[in-house]
């Protein structure tokens, strides 16, 4: 494992970087370098410049992390920095050009989860806290689910609606994990992106909200990514 090594965090909808808090402390006894992004949700313009903020901070190579609409996040945020050399998408959003998480959910039946997804008239889509626990995060405790919903971002619906830019996966080797129970991304859904982007695919049975209850099995394919910077290294030397 490279003691050089970054990885930044950007979480999805109805999150915030504590998500990740099981997984930054696997990835801290590597000896990894962590950095949790906090995004406001706001759009996918806002979303990519806290985060390309963040990177601007990172001078050594860096793994770019996303979740759920955080895959989004990091498509466009990796396209114009270079210290960027692995992206890991899981259960997340590895959009093309003016694609849009709209246009996307069109493509294929809803998922079982956006049913419990309801806009507040002010603008921001919320998930139903009674249907958060079995939606979002189902084998996670029940007590983890509570504060989740209770704590939850919502998800501007210009968010939702806006389209990408260039795509960071074209030039940018990538990782996915494929979450088989997952009620908010369909298994077929995250197996087409997966595909489009020629990503390495890693798979577990988990929820949308895998960081809770298997943060390990996203903690090793984040190492991965990592691993694969050291590779870089060597061959350059």
């Amino acid at each position: 494992m490279t003691s050089k090594a970054n990885v930044l965090l950007v979480h999805g909808a109805w999150a915030d970087g504590s998500c990740w808090s099981k997984v930054i402390l696997l990835l801290q006894a590597k000896g990894i370098t962590v950095t949790a992004a906090q995004i406001p949700l706001t759009s996918l313009t806002d979303d990519i410049a806290v985060t390309k903020r963040l990177l601007s901070m990172h001078k050594e190579p860096t793994v770019l992390v996303g979740h759920s609409y955080g895959g989004a996040v990091i498509t466009g945020a990796a396209t114009s920095a270079p210290q960027v050399k692995a992206l890991v998408y899981i259960t997340a959003f590895g959009l093309d050009e003016g694609e849009s998480l709209e246009s996307l959910s069109k493509q294929g039946p809803p998922s079982a989860g956006s049913a419990a997804i309801a806009p507040d008239g002010l603008g921001y889509l919320w998930i139903n806290r009674e249907k958060f626990h079995k939606c979002f995060v189902a084998d996670a405790t029940k007590d983890e689910a509570a504060i989740m919903a209770a704590v939850q971002r919502p998800l501007s619906i210009a968010s939702f609606t806006e389209k990408e830019g260039v795509p960071a996966w074209k030039h940018i080797p990538s990782w996915f994990l494929l979450c088989s129970d997952d009620q908010m991304i369909p298994p077929p859904a995250q197996e087409f992106l997966a595909k489009r982007m020629k990503a390495t695919q890693r798979s577990v049975a988990s929820s949308h909200a895998a960081f809770i209850a298997h943060p390990q099995v996203v903690a090793d394919i984040i190492c991965e990514a990592v691993e694969s910077l050291a590779v870089l290294s060597a061959d350059a030397a």
